[in-house]
């Protein structure tokens, strides 16, 4: 399965062209078992996009950013994907809600950023 995944994410990225990679970082799972399939999970994503600046965010900060409340459930977050991106129900599967999810939390990020430094240029001095 991690093949697979490290297959597919490379052929994603070579088909897209991404600028940069945004990724959720692993956290205390239920389980050891489940931390560690996650945590190969992630490696086999990192691994696919070696070539480009990854962002990482923690599922608390993405939570936040989305519903306003860190310690938002996953529909709650599910909901707020299908609202940010103008979907008429939230997407299907739990991955896919996470995923936009990061990719909304860094989208924010990154303009938010952009912001900051266009109000602060020329401040220096």
């Amino acid at each position: 399965r991690l093949q697979t995944l490290h297959r597919e994410i490379g052929e994603v990225i070579r088909r897209l062209h991404p600028d940069e990679v945004a990724v959720e970082s692993v956290f205390s799972a239920v389980s050891a078992g489940a931390a560690l399939t996650l945590g190969h999970a992630r490696g086999a994503v990192l691994v696919a996009a070696a070539d480009l600046p990854v962002a990482e965010y923690s599922p608390r900060s993405v939570k936040q950013a989305l519903t306003g409340y860190g310690a938002a459930g996953k529909g709650s977050v599910a909901v707020m994907v299908a609202r940010r991106l103008g979907m008429a129900d939230p997407p299907a599967s739990e991955d896919a809600s996470d995923a936009l999810a990061v990719a909304i939390c860094h989208l924010d990020a990154r303009r938010a950023k952009a912001r900051l430094a266009r109000a602060t240029q020329g401040r220096s001095g």
